[in-house]
């Protein structure tokens, strides 16, 4: 099975919810977050996938929603939250957030950036820290999506998201390897490719590789359902708070 991002937000509204292990055996978790996927369906998900940081201690959960069932965001993510009541021993949630696809390319000609289980994902984020303009920061991201794909040997496709509830914008890539990825990564210039675009901004800005656990439609679940719905710990004043991607 594929999941897929596409390059418009005509009739997909994304979601990215982050969250840190604390757990040393993630297996458990992971198998928590695909039965979240299942219930999440009955709210309107048409799709959804798992990512697990290769590096770090982050999993990303990507939902994609008929933007008809996701009218209503707040009561939306209030329901989320209390379906997730029974990982709340396994992981602190970091930062949850609906996205806008606003750009996007494919070597294919493709109109989505489409990627199964196995693959591998890099994922940049950059946050305002300052009252800069969110258009100028997404049209930046753009120019430097533009300006590196046809050079980025070993990349499929990409897409260009805009953070609905704040002033974000990122980057999603897929991989025919985590090898092309890493040579990419020491082979450019990131300083003189990059800064010249984000310069003028007060940035937070985030990098992680991750790789493709699952991708809704996948089988073998092997835990319990959840249980009756409570708020997830958020992690209260923890410094990490708000981070999606690794430092």
């Amino acid at each position: 099975m594929a999941c897929f991002i596409p390059f418009n937000n005509r009739n997909l509204d994304i979601s990215f919810f982050a969250f840190r292990p604390t757990v040393v055996l993630v297996g458990d978790l992971i198998e928590a977050l695909k039965h979240f996927s299942l219930c999440a369906e009955s709210l309107g998900c048409v799709q959804s996938s798992l990512l697990q940081s290769i590096h770090g201690n982050m999993i990303l959960w990507y939902g994609a929603w008929l933007k008809k069932s996701c009218e209503n965001k707040e009561s939306l993510t209030a329901t989320l939250l209390s379906m997730l009541t029974s990982i709340s021993s396994m992981a602190i949630l970091v930062e949850h957030s609906f996205f806008d696809s606003y750009a996007g390319e494919s070597r294919n000609g493709g109109s989505a950036a489409k990627f199964c289980t196995g693959d591998t994902i890099s994922m940049s984020v950059a946050s305002l820290s300052a009252n800069n303009d969110m258009n100028d920061l997404s049209y930046a991201c753009l120019a430097i999506f533009k300006s590196g794909f046809l050079n980025m040997e070993g990349v499929t496709s990409g897409v260009c998201l805009k953070c609905k509830n704040k002033p974000a914008a990122a980057c999603f890539f897929v991989w025919k390897g985590l090898q092309f990825c890493y040579s990419w990564l020491l082979s450019t210039d990131q300083r003189s490719s990059v800064l010249p675009y984000l310069e003028r901004f007060s940035l937070d800005l985030k990098y992680d590789i991750f790789r493709v656990v699952y991708v809704s439609g996948d089988n073998a679940l092997n835990v319990p359902p959840f249980s009756p719905p409570q708020m997830l710990e958020q992690g209260g004043g923890s410094k990490e708070q708000g981070q999606v991607m690794q430092n």
